[in-house]
């Protein structure tokens, strides 16, 4: 039977995707969890992987169509099926082929055949996504002196992005030093008072650097909008709590000497599953608010952010609660690595409950992170660092690591929040409860 493909939601304010490359051509055989294309969303580029099996019989979009979420954009047929689209449809689509036919009998088409294109100065045409063409208008690039690295040479995204930030680097370098205002100041001038100061501070003033202005990119843009509107209309508070993280770091240390480099678990693997299993104590702060109404999550799935090129996403851990600690480590250095490289799947990034940002590797005291709409609460994680403590009215010393809760107070209060805290710090204070 034949089945529909849509353009997945893979944010919260996702509203469309461009689909910049098919990967399976009509006619192939594709399996469960095959790539079938790779969208560019604001965020990243994704690969839509199929949720059937059997034959591609018909690619509904073209290279380069910008397609609201949950639009058709593919349909998955069985080898020789006769497939009437308009029927499945339920309308008539814009598509290579409305008519009902099976699949042997569809041509091969090519990925970039309609990729769209303009013209340069003699004539030449230029194939350009809709994305690379609206930022170089808005950047004022001439696309003819623009290499395109897309497949057959399209210009895409982050080939502007390269040339802006070529243009950026070229104007950062500029000072402009006034050398015959400096001439005339004379070498007597010293300060009335105190030690004489070098010449090059007394011709600071005399110094003019240029500004660096740098357009925000696409994801700086969607974290701008999100946060603002995080800041603004959920009513933040925050709880902080040091934990002894003495075992934890014994234990971490005892693991990892048994594991390989690649299957290593980072104190940020513990972190995901001991709040997992916390927040099943604690259904207000596993939740999220619509319009007038707490929803309490059923799963915990933990989002993660992770650094990329130019801003932050969040990969997420799905039922963190019920899965082994290195189920949970192998999931977080795939899913990471997708990221980084551009290759990031749906389902990486979809369906979070709860969100942790851990900054503990960059040597961070404490500090409070922004909660993540539509989600009730975040988890900001800081650097675990030995200090100096009173226990049994004696000075040891101890690793500590310092923990803040975002919480929005619709969904939960100070109390309940300080409970939680309690609850998670038992939980990495007894590191051995999170390996069973």
């Amino acid at each position: 039977m034949a089945e529909i493909v849509t353009m997945p939601k893979l944010g919260f304010d996702m509203k469309e995707g461009t689909l910049v490359r098919w990967i399976k051509n009509e006619g192939e055989n594709v399996t469960k969890g095959d790539v079938l294309a790779e969208i560019e969303t604001d965020k990243a580029t994704v690969e839509v992987e199929s949720t059937f099996s059997g034959v591609l019989f018909s690619q509904l979009v073209e290279t380069d169509a910008i397609v609201p979420i949950g639009d058709p954009i593919a349909v998955i047929a069985e080898k020789g099926e006769k497939v009437d689209l308009d029927s499945l449809l339920g309308k008539k689509p814009e598509t290579k082929s409305s008519k009902s036919e099976s699949i042997e009998e569809k041509k091969e088409s090519t990925n970039d055949k309609s990729s769209a294109t303009i013209e340069d100065d003699d004539g030449e045409r230029i194939k350009a996504s809709p994305v690379a063409r609206k930022m170089a208008s808005e950047n004022k690039i001439n696309l003819a002196n623009v290499e395109g690295t897309g497949p057959g040479g399209r210009i895409i995204k982050k080939d502007i992005e390269a040339v802006l930030e070529s243009k950026q680097k070229d104007t950062s370098q500029i000072v402009d030093v006034k050398p015959e205002a400096a001439k005339e100041k004379p070498v007597e001038e010293k300060p009335e008072s105190g030690n004489p100061l070098p010449s090059s501070i007394w011709l600071a003033d005399e110094l003019k650097r240029e500004e660096n202005r740098k357009p925000l990119n696409k994801l700086r843009q969607v974290i701008s909008r999100r946060m603002v509107d995080s800041k603004q209309n959920i009513p933040h508070f925050y709880v902080t709590k040091s934990i002894n993280v003495d075992p934890l770091m014994s234990v971490y240390k005892q693991v990892n000497e048994t594991l390989p480099a690649q299957q290593k678990i980072s104190i940020n693997d513990y972190v995901i599953k001991a709040t997992a299993m916390t927040l099943h104590e604690f259904p207000n702060i596993n939740a999220s608010i619509s319009d007038n109404e707490l929803v309490q999550h059923g799963n915990v799935n933990i989002g993660v952010a992770v650094a990329v090129e130019g801003g932050l996403l969040t990969i997420v851990v799905k039922n963190a609660d019920v899965k082994p600690l290195r189920v949970i480590s192998q999931e977080v250095k795939g899913m990471a690595a997708r990221v980084r490289s551009g290759k990031v799947r749906s389902e990486d990034v979809e369906g979070s409950t709860f969100s942790i940002s851990n900054l503990g590797m960059f040597d961070v005291e404490n500090f409070a992170a922004i909660i993540n709409p539509p989600e009730s609460a975040i988890l900001a994680v800081s650097s675990a660092r030995k200090e100096a403590v009173v226990i049994n009215d004696e000075i040891r010393i101890s690793w500590r690591m310092k923990v803040t809760l975002s919480a929005d107070h619709r969904a939960t209060d100070g109390v309940e929040a300080a409970e939680f805290m309690k609850a998670l710090a038992f939980q990495l204070e007894n590191p051995m409860r999170l390996l069973l």
